[in-house]
């Protein structure tokens, strides 16, 4: 089957991104065939892109989160149907396509309620949002959550479903124009870069010790969204 996809000639700018023609392979056993809807466009995508990730081999597809409709599958798949509305965010590379093949156990069963293109924006964001709440520090009332980055895309999510589980939520921004969208998104306090306010105006406590953080920040991974935990510290 012909189908058209991205690749990226080699690392580089934008310029190394190039549109091409491509035989797309029929389903193996367990995969399956998609007919994209929606195609989310990461950070990461951008990391590989510039070579601070790199591939494989070159040229290379690119992109790893989409939205999109079955179109066949192999003769083993359980997991989907032919029409099946689903998402995925994972490997193999190469979303950046109009149809690709997918192993069946990648993918995500879409509920009506749920666009292929809300699904392709947040399904990233949404299982890094999971992780930090339930993973990393499961999250209890009572606690109080500083999300560095608070009007991103994790952060927005961050916001709400901390609060939803019974957690004070305290986001930093870097403008005011940001801070009212984390206000509108969970956050019952903002602090603003620039007026350099401490969290502890807002937990109260001479100190706190943070438990943990969800990145550790590197030359290799950059930290955009974090979420941390702050407690009253211990009595000496």
């Amino acid at each position: 089957m012909q189908g058209h996809r991205v690749v990226m000639t080699t690392p580089g700018g934008p310029e190394v991104l190039r549109y091409e023609a491509c035989d797309v392979p029929a389903p193996g056993p367990h995969e399956v065939l998609l007919r994209q809807a929606a195609i989310g466009l990461n950070y990461i995508d951008i990391q590989h892109r510039t070579g601070r990730y790199p591939l494989p081999s070159y040229p290379s597809p690119i992109g790893l989160e989409g939205a999109a409709v079955v179109e066949a599958m192999g003769a083993e798949v359980r997991e989907v149907r032919v029409g099946d509305r689903v998402a995925y965010s994972s490997a193999p590379i190469g979303a950046y396509a109009d149809l690709r093949v997918m192993p069946a156990d990648r993918l995500i069963p879409l509920p009506p309620a749920i666009s292929e293109q809300v699904a392709a924006a947040v399904v990233t964001k949404g299982l890094t949002a999971h992780y930090l709440l339930f993973t990393t520090y499961a999250v209890k009332p009572g606690n109080t959550i500083l999300v560095h980055a608070a009007a991103g895309g994790v952060g927005v999510l961050l916001g709400q479903w901390a609060r939803h589980l019974g957690a004070t939520v305290i986001g930093t921004v870097s403008t005011e124009e940001k801070a009212a969208v984390a206000r509108a998104h969970g956050y019952h306090h903002v602090i603003v870069h620039a007026a350099r306010i401490s969290s502890r105006k807002f937990t109260g406590s001479p100190a706190a010790r943070v438990s943990p953080s969800s990145t550790t920040p590197s030359a290799r991974t950059p930290s955009r969204a974090r979420c941390v935990v702050l407690r009253r510290a211990a009595s000496s």
